[in-house]
């Protein structure tokens, strides 16, 4: 099993660096307006923002290929736009609207899309990682070489159908990537006062899953890590297990006054460690892209953020016969 910390920066083009760049843009900007809607009590029910662990799944996103599988927590919105998700449809679902991806039924949490293979934020911490494995085995049934993404926190690491899912995932040589996003805080309780182990990762051992801690504030780190994790899923050596180090500005949700912990971390963290700005850097300092470049892809970011919500605002709400679809299904195999 591995036992380093991953460090390792692959070689990255300029439209790689640019492409990274867009997408963490795309989500911090997303997620902002997202706050902004729930303020002006556009969103109702919970919103959990992904602001600061925007490199965790772009990076992810940029190990993976087309026919490969996610599924995720309530902290979700970042994941659905990663993987290439319609911001208008996702900021509708937000609002409620019909034109949310499971017609304003969902909200932030729960929204689902197959033909980008995600397969949902769920509300119920840590239930998303067995359906994970779920999804592995269908995959490693049919007799495919995809690999399913299962992202939880650091919080839901301590849930006990965790270490049930490691078992049987170990058992069947399962081609799933559980990720764990430790963003130090689960709800609101550091990782320090919740757990007695010197990491997360390193539980896997247990099952004998192999894994390794990866710098969530650096895409490209993330990025090898994941491709590494995805390497060995395919091979047919079971899952991986990827504790990546990262941060959340926000509070847990909306409602959060994030009173566990000072101002001053969180700003530290900003100025210091900030995944968007290393990309940025990188870009100007490798004269990849001037000031002006990166002037245009915001504005060309927020004309998009914008649309969303113009789109969302605009899209009527759900009928009240849509209480009664989705329910069942016709679509069921006829036995002899």
């Amino acid at each position: 099993m591995a036992a380093r910390k991953s460090t390792s920066k692959p070689n990255v083009s300029k439209d790689d660096l640019l492409g990274y760049y867009r997408d963490m843009l795309l989500i911090r900007r997303f997620e902002e307006k997202a706050g902004q809607l729930y303020g002006m009590g556009l969103i109702g029910g919970f919103c959990h923002l992904y602001i600061g662990q925007e490199a965790v799944v772009v990076g992810l996103e940029a190990a993976a290929r087309e026919g490969d599988k996610r599924v995720t927590s309530y902290r979700d919105h970042g994941h659905m736009l990663a993987c290439g998700m319609d911001p208008k449809g996702v900021m509708a679902e937000l609002t409620g609207r019909e034109g949310g991806y499971s017609r304003g039924k969902g909200g932030s949490m729960h929204m689902f899309s197959r033909e980008k293979h995600f397969y949902g934020g769920h509300g119920i911490v840590g239930a998303q990682v067995p359906i994970g494995a779920g999804l592995a085995f269908a995959d490693k049934y049919l007799g495919t070489d995809n690999v399913t993404f299962t992202y939880f926190g650091d919080g839901a690491a301590n849930q006990g159908q965790v270490y049930e899912t490691y078992n049987m995932a170990m058992l069947w040589d399962l081609p799933v990537v559980f990720v764990i996003e430790n963003n130090k805080y689960a709800m609101g309780t550091s990782v320090q006062r919740s757990t007695k182990s010197p990491s997360l990762w390193e539980r896997g051992a247990a099952y004998g899953i192999a894994g390794e801690e990866v710098d969530g504030m650096d895409v490209l780190a993330v990025k090898a890590a994941g491709e590494k994790a995805v390497a060995h899923c395919r091979a047919g050596k079971g899952p991986y297990i990827l504790e990546v180090m990262t941060y959340r500005y926000r509070g847990h949700s909306m409602s959060d006054p994030a009173k566990y912990r000072t101002r001053d971390e969180v700003q530290k963290m900003r100025d210091e460690r900030d995944a968007i700005e290393h990309v940025r850097e990188l870009l100007l300092q490798g004269k990849h892209a001037t000031e002006d470049d990166l002037k245009a892809i915001d504005k060309e970011i927020k004309a998009v953020v914008n649309e969303s919500a113009e789109f969302a605002k605009e899209s009527p709400e759900p009928a009240l016969e849509e209480l009664w679809t989705d329910i069942y299904t016709d679509d069921v195999p006829q036995t002899a």
